[in-house]
């Protein structure tokens, strides 16, 4: 889609998105092969009817049961309802991102999602992200490394990078309001990180940021992954992971704003609805007995967020 971009920081958007799909995609498959697995990512190329397109990269392996890393780079007209509801002016609209979720098979290893984005709307220009973790099984010491790495991340754009604000958005953005839960234990979320044209040189400090942003994000998964590969596991474990997974779907349905701003906008629905896990279930209001370790998982995804707590 090189003729379609307008200017040539679009096109370096696009390059920075296409490079963390790439570098994520070779990563992930070394781990099945680390691991005994023979899993690849296939490539699905689409385009939109209004203008642009993406490249869609799933994988169904031995580690990775279901995954996928998406890039698009869309543009047009957006719907004026909806154009209303977005941070810029009018209905001429441009996006690009990298978005990524990675559903493993072994229950011990935990979900992850992540993703960047640089979006234009009329006058306006910002960027948007981030990562967060899901466990099925809670270690502290997992949530620990996770959430240190975006902080150093965040640490190594001062000006920009904002861990504490961006922690804390994180964890109301990925809430399930109608079940009182987290969906899992956190990491980092921003939006609207707008280009302020006064200052020289700030869009490409935050496509910079973005960048990194998509590169750390192996720092940040695969040593908890290569942590608990080799954890065993048994069908109640696997029942509890495929019944942990229907909260999972219950967000990304009733919540996402990337689902909402893909399905808007007329995005390829099979790429949109890669993020849904490939097996699950829903039981009728199940709780896991007091004192395992499933029930630990449930006290830390129930915490009331700070200063949220009731009145003595």
């Amino acid at each position: 889609m090189g003729s379609s971009y307008q200017t040539e920081f679009q096109r370096r958007a696009h390059d920075a998105v296409i490079a963390v799909q790439s570098t994520i995609c070779a990563a992930v498959e070394a781990l099945e092969r680390e691991h005994g697995g023979s899993g690849e990512f296939a490539s699905d190329a689409w385009e939109r009817s209004g203008g642009g397109g993406g490249l869609t990269r799933v994988l169904r392996g031995d580690v990775i049961e279901k995954g996928g890393v998406n890039t698009s780079a869309v543009f047009g007209e957006l719907n004026p309802q909806f154009a209303s509801q977005l941070a810029g002016t009018g209905a001429n609209f441009f996006a690009a991102g990298v978005s990524l979720v990675l559903h493993p098979k072994n229950p011990f290893v935990p979900t992850v999602h992540a993703n960047f984005r640089y979006i234009e709307q009329g006058d306006r220009r910002w960027f948007g992200g981030g990562a967060d973790l899901t466990p099925y099984y809670y270690f502290p010491e997992d949530k620990a490394h996770f959430h240190d790495v975006w902080r150093h991340f965040c640490d190594a754009h001062p000006g920009i990078g904002d861990y504490p604000r961006f922690s804390d958005w994180c964890d109301r953005y990925f809430y399930l309001k109608h079940r009182g839960e987290s969906r899992g234990v956190g990491g980092i979320f921003f939006d609207h990180l707008f280009v302020d044209a006064t200052r020289p040189g700030h869009d490409e400090a935050l496509l910079n940021f973005i960048r990194d942003g998509g590169m750390r994000f192996l720092d940040a998964w695969l040593p908890i992954a290569r942590r608990r590969l080799p954890s065993t596991y048994g069908p109640d474990e696997r029942r509890w992971q495929e019944l942990r997974r229907g909260r999972y779907v219950e967000f990304n349905l009733l919540y996402d704003r990337g689902t909402v701003f893909g399905l808007k906008t007329g995005g390829r629905t099979e790429s949109i609805l890669m993020s849904l896990p490939p097996h699950v279930q829903w039981g009728y209001a199940e709780e896991p007995a007091p004192g395992t370790p499933e029930a630990a998982l449930l006290a830390e995804l129930r915490k009331p967020f700070p200063g949220d707590e009731p009145s003595p």
